[in-house]
């Protein structure tokens, strides 16, 4: 942990810059499936609401179908000097959005540096908030202190990645999962910058360099309001025909309640309920066997697809994993 004052529980994920070209699946998956609220602003940007909050996530124009960006809410200025002062210390790149940028994703102004895997970071203190009522399926999501969800990734580098979100945000480790999926064994590291369980989770193949996962994302995750939400959009995936990854289940360390839909970018998105809020008073990281106390099986995984996950493994060999090693420094191994 940092010696200097503690970012810890100032930083909330806060908006998802998404590009893709597949606009009109989106729009079913994110409206009709999912149940959030759209704004087309042209052709080629569109956003979803989850809260009175402009912007949570934006769907820009390109061909990556991936995150390209994540926007971390910061609780003041002097919070974001802090973080742009660590960053500029450690010799990294801060550039200033512009203000079409910050438009865009319903701030008032943004920083953006360098992140692990190719996914930019972004800073802002304000957001821009709409008196425009919310036009959704779903009765409501949870945002607030906890932030908008969290994202997960796969990596061959984790304690790297554990290192960069330590320098920059202060990050905690709240638990690890050991699962095998397929043979393969996991590694998987949460780590939290608020209440949140985790707002960003880290997954890793044991004793193998390999990323079986084409994203730079292997999901995302937004909490709903109510467990009939979760029922209800997990009812329109399926009558609408998009793909499931895993069905409703039970996580063995949040205790939230989820399922996983596939996007139609092919990175997954989990709707979820009910996760534990953390107490910083009591919590003790701890390591948990499997990902679930039930459910979350896979739906419609066929061996092609099993053969295909291997075949991008070893693809990654080839392809070095991008990090910040000025942020990351060494890296922080596992307790």
């Amino acid at each position: 942990m940092n010696t200097a004052a503690s970012v810890f529980g100032a930083v909330h994920l806060g908006y998802v810059v998404i590009e893709t070209n597949r606009f009109a699946d989106w729009r079913r998956f994110g409206t009709e499936a999912i149940g959030m609220h759209r704004d087309d602003l042209d052709s080629g940007l569109m956003r979803f609401r989850l809260d009175d909050q402009e912007c949570r996530f934006l769907l820009r124009r390109g061909p990556a179908e991936d995150v390209v960006a994540t926007g971390w809410h910061l609780d003041d200025h002097t919070t974001f000097e802090q973080i742009e002062a660590r960053i500029r210390a450690h010799g990294v790149p801060v550039v200033e959005g512009t203000e079409e940028e910050a438009e865009l994703r319903g701030v008032e102004r943004l920083l953006r540096f360098p992140g692990p895997k190719g996914i930019t970071q972004e800073i802002y203190t304000t957001p821009v908030l709409t008196p425009e009522p919310l036009r959704m399926l779903a009765s409501g999501f949870v945002t607030g202190d906890s932030g908008m969800g969290h994202i997960a990734i796969t990596s061959t580098k984790p304690a790297q990645i554990r290192g960069y979100f330590n320098t920059v945000f202060d990050a905690r480790l709240t638990d690890y999962i050991d699962e095998t999926i397929s043979g393969v064994k996991l590694k998987i590291r949460f780590l939290r910058v608020n209440e949140r369980h985790h707002s960003i989770a880290v997954a890793a193949v044991r004793g193998l360099p390999i990323d079986p996962v084409r994203t730079r994302v292997q999901h995302l995750n937004i909490q709903a309001a109510t467990l009939d939400d979760v029922a209800r959009s997990y009812q329109r995936v399926h009558e609408l025909g998009f793909d499931m990854a895993l069905s409703v289940g039970r996580h063995t360390n949040d205790k939230e309640l989820s399922y996983y839909a596939r996007t139609p970018s092919g990175f997954e998105w989990e709707v979820g309920w009910n996760p534990v809020v953390i107490d910083e008073t009591t919590w003790q990281p701890s390591t948990h066997q499997g990902i679930s106390i039930w459910g979350h099986t896979p739906v419609g995984q066929t061996i092609v697809d099993k053969l295909d996950q291997f075949r991008r493994g070893a693809r990654s060999l080839a392809r070095p994993e991008k990090t910040v090693p000025a942020l990351s420094g060494a890296g922080i191994p596992d307790d």
